[in-house]
């Protein structure tokens, strides 16, 4: 990419002149590195999108081959778990390249305690599921849009069950940080080693361990749920575990305490 020439000479207008030209090759850069982004970004979600298409086709086609032998139902219920994957990561898609002031225009107060609780409520009804359960020391609240802060725990609890051998424990709780909302979600699973805590954030990431033996995952639910703690004045991170993995979020109560003096 071109670049102005900066110079080196101290009278004032040749000053404004480098002044101006080291603003515009810095603006230069940052348009070159989100143009590599975007096309890396094209690129993998192409990738992601052909895989699921592929396995549609492919199922139809045999099934239309052999429409006299086919097991009907079974060739349904295989084209919807496609279609079902084609939504989500269309969905997730979507949201990674919304707009972060239109995503937020709606802000209600959240209870996260109540979340928990009924996240945790819905994972009983899956008899394969891992157990788990919420832990709330009362009221959490949060404000911010519904639907995004439900979805930040529904992905990190559908990581930790992914890869839970037994458990999964939610965790919320108000002490400790004045005005912070904090969110842990724990697994009894392989863990995350300490080298890839920061490269599992990345979109479309899977690592090569135990913990990728995941059934459909596109690699977006922990880039997703990182995105909507930072829309909404948060962090997301990985902490240290005696076992498993430990996500941690850190979420602006709505209940702020009051400025000293």
């Amino acid at each position: 990419m071109r670049t102005c020439p900066e110079s080196s000479v101290s009278s004032p207008a040749r000053q404004c002149r480098s002044v101006l030209a080291h603003t515009t090759n810095a603006t230069l850069d940052r348009l070159q590195r989100a143009y590599h982004q975007q096309e890396r970004f094209i690129a993998d979600a192409s990738h992601e999108l052909r895989s699921p298409l592929a396995s549609l086709r492919t199922g139809l086609e045999v099934a239309l081959t052999h429409d006299d032998t086919v097991d009907w139902p079974f060739a349904a219920r295989r084209a919807l778990h496609d279609v079902q994957r084609l939504q989500l990561l269309t969905a997730d898609l979507l949201h990674l390249a919304a707009n972060p002031e239109q995503a937020m225009q709606a802000r209600d107060t959240v209870d996260l305690a109540d979340v928990a609780r009924e996240q945790a409520a819905e994972r009983t009804l899956d008899p394969d599921s891992p157990r788990v359960r919420a832990e709330v020391d009362g009221p959490a609240p949060v404000t911010g849009a519904t639907s995004q802060l439900e979805r930040l725990l529904r992905n990190l609890v559908d990581n930790a069950v992914r890869h839970a051998r037994s458990n999964v424990t939610i965790t919320v709780r108000t002490s400790g940080r004045p005005g912070v909302v904090v969110l842990k979600v724990l697994d009894d699973g392989p863990g995350i080693p300490v080298s890839e805590r920061e490269r599992v954030f990345g979109r479309f990431i899977r690592l090569d361990d135990a913990r990728a033996r995941d059934a459909g995952g596109a690699g977006l639910g922990l880039t997703l749920a990182r995105d909507i703690a930072v829309r909404h004045g948060g962090t997301l991170h990985i902490a240290d575990s005696a076992t498993g993995a430990l996500l941690v979020a850190h979420l602006p109560s709505a209940h702020r305490p009051p400025p000293l003096g």
